[in-house]
């Protein structure tokens, strides 16, 4: 089981699984969910390379590294920590 942290929470998650969900849960806004509209874009404070890598959807947005569409993210293993405003 891999972790999905936040300043104030946390939740598991199986290995492989997308996070939007838990993700939603710990308090990142969603939008379209389909990576078309930027609403969940969100920092990553530690633990990025234990996300899938970007993808095409990602790709048009100008991210920096240490950005995510939340909506198209996999987490593969370990704890992700997000920036949550």
């Amino acid at each position: 089981m891999a972790t999905l942290k936040s300043k104030s929470n946390q939740e598991e998650v199986p290995d492989g699984d997308f996070i939007q969900s838990t993700a939603e849960a710990l308090g990142v806004p969603f939008g379209c969910q389909a990576g078309v509209c930027g609403t969940c874009i969100t920092t990553i404070t530690e633990g990025i390379e234990n996300l899938s890598p970007p993808n095409d959807n990602e790709e048009g947005f100008g991210l920096a590294e240490n950005e995510r569409l939340i909506c198209q993210c996999k987490i593969m293993q370990g704890t992700v920590t997000l920036d949550i405003p």
